[in-house]
């Protein structure tokens, strides 16, 4: 006869394989349609803080505290591999599901200067398949938005066609005054009486 002992080890590997299993897949459901995953050094935050931080992102983030072993197993063979040497320590991942990057990135850097957490910094992200480094998160932050990029290439389209319209009045104004006969010289205005 076994003991309950025995009996519930012999069970509990198999549930503590699939529970990893599933933590994974979560993971891996929250990486697609990701646009950025950043790892966030998380040391000796409290789950208030952790919460303040959650409430500040725009919708399209989303803030989890996973294992690292879990993410590592999650991003083995994606474009988001590159990012398995920042999963060491404590962390943090923030999940963008949007082109707005900025957006995404400055709740956190408003956090920090609150909490004035100036050690607890980005460890790495991952955008557009490139690993980008804590040093390097000046560029992610200030990439333009798409609706700056948008405003800026409108202007560009919109330069030359006003480039045009004006060289087009210009001539135009050009043939009116061509047309015109000469304007009869006016007569002297009488002098004022003293």
């Amino acid at each position: 006869m076994t003991s309950v002992r025995s009996a519930a080890g012999v069970a509990l590997p198999p549930i503590r394989l699939a529970v990893e299993r599933a933590r994974q897949e979560a993971l891996r459901r929250e990486l697609d349609g990701c646009q950025l995953l950043a790892g966030i050094w998380c040391h000796g935050f409290t789950v208030a803080q952790l919460r303040s931080i959650r409430a500040s992102l725009p919708s399209t983030a989303r803030l989890l505290v996973a294992k690292n072993s879990d993410l590592a197993a999650a991003v083995e063979g994606t474009r988001w591999e590159s990012l398995r040497p920042c999963a060491r320590g404590m962390n943090a991942w923030l999940f963008v599901r949007s082109d707005e990057i900025p957006p995404a990135l400055r709740p956190y850097r408003d956090f920090q200067k609150e909490w004035r957490l100036q050690l607890n910094d980005f460890t790495g992200a991952v955008y557009e398949g490139r690993l980008y480094g804590p040093d390097d998160f000046a560029q992610l932050e200030a990439m333009p938005t798409r609706v700056q990029s948008y405003q800026y290439l409108l202007g560009c389209l919109q330069m030359p066609a006003v480039s045009v319209l004006a060289a087009l009045r210009a001539r135009q104004e050009a043939m009116t005054q061509a047309e015109k006969p000469p304007a009869e010289e006016a007569a002297p205005a009488p002098a004022p009486e003293k």
